[in-house]
């Protein structure tokens, strides 16, 4: 399986997040050594609009075989035009058939290659369609409030009706952390989405599924992996 590591060159939350050091290594890096020591993956593809960051990939291991074009690395650049426009290039250059993909987020360093392996063993033995990386939502969705502008609060009505439930009560609820994707390149290509029946989601412990966004989640990622060794 083809393992696709995405990592624009801007970054305005964290400024060239994908190449700073972190435990003596680019971000980007801890993923690819993840994605090849996973016996799951083939070939580790890194797409990317940047010079600094195609380097620093090659260094650590992974392919660069094209730079991403200037329309697929903007702000509002679809992440569904990115993996569909690497993974047309791998059936036309690598002559790829498989309808299957994984999507590897460099801003969660902290996944493994055993939770890669573990991933895909999961939808192989579920027979899933697609497979979401998940983490456990820090509350359940009842509690969300809207604030408006003269400081008034109110129910924002998703399950509002867990508003005043006890959170131990609540069903378990996970959002999408980043780590791992399988996806179906059929699917993106014909409905644009990750999400179909068949899709299931693996979930990760929040100690390895920390997503950089900002200068606290990359020192929140550094804290974590120097406290486990």
């Amino acid at each position: 399986m083809i393992a696709l590591i995405p990592a624009r060159g801007g970054s305005k939350g964290l400024p060239g997040k994908n190449i700073l050091e972190l435990q003596g290594k680019p971000l980007i890096a801890h993923t690819i050594e993840a994605a090849l020591g996973a016996s799951c993956v083939d070939r580790v593809l890194v797409t990317t609009d940047s010079k600094e960051i195609a380097d620093a990939a090659k260094a650590y291991g992974a392919q660069v075989p094209f730079m991403r074009p200037d329309e697929l690395a903007t702000d509002t650049a679809g992440a569904v035009d990115v993996y569909l426009h690497a993974i047309e290039w791998t059936r036309e250059h690598w002559d790829n058939r498989e309808d299957t993909f994984m999507v590897l987020l460099p801003t969660t360093p902290l996944r493994t290659s055993a939770d890669i392996d573990d991933a895909y063993r999961a939808f192989a033995e579920k027979k899933a369609k697609t497979l979401i990386a998940v983490k456990e939502a820090p509350v359940p969705p009842g509690w969300y409030l809207s604030a408006a502008s003269d400081g008034k609060v109110s129910p924002c009505g998703f399950g509002s009706d867990l508003l005043m439930s006890n959170r131990q009560k609540a069903e378990r609820y996970v959002v999408p952390c980043g780590a791992i994707y399988i996806l179906s390149y059929e699917l993106l290509r014909t409905k644009r989405t990750y999400y179909c029946e068949d899709t299931i989601g693996y979930l990760l412990p929040e100690e390895r599924a920390v997503d950089i966004d900002r200068r606290e989640d990359f020192e929140y990622a550094r804290y974590l992996m120097e406290r486990n060794g």
